[in-house]
């Protein structure tokens, strides 16, 4: 069985800095894309950045030149490091993996971290 068990989360003040972890344990030979999504109240989950397992990064134009992904594929771990924080980073942070398995992948996700961002 897979569990992923984020960190990270807080309050801050704007222009301040969080770095979220999702660790992933149980039957993992390999994950592939790991990703962090966001769910704002009353608004729909959007990606946020992903990274491959060989390093490529993609990132939300709203969080551009602010987070960054990483991942260390030893520990199984994601992290998000965001930086100059605003209010509208205010969300649940959702971190997703994909592990292959034969010909399939298989989603999973992690319980959710809250980030409240005051301006």
């Amino acid at each position: 069985q897979v569990q992923l068990v984020e960190s990270g989360g807080g309050s801050v003040q704007a222009g301040g800095s969080l770095r979220l972890s999702c660790a992933v344990s149980g039957s993992v030979l390999s994950i592939s894309d790991m990703r962090w999504y966001r769910q704002a109240p009353g608004k729909q989950r959007e990606l946020v950045a992903g990274i491959t397992r060989g390093g490529s990064t993609n990132y939300a134009d709203s969080v551009k030149g602010r987070f960054t992904i990483s991942r260390d594929n030893a520990k199984n771990t994601v992290y998000l490091h965001m930086n100059s924080l605003k209010a509208e980073d205010t969300a649940a942070y959702y971190c997703n993996v994909k592990i292959p398995t034969g010909t399939f992948s298989w989603d999973y996700w992690g319980q959710g971290t809250q980030v409240t961002v005051s301006s």
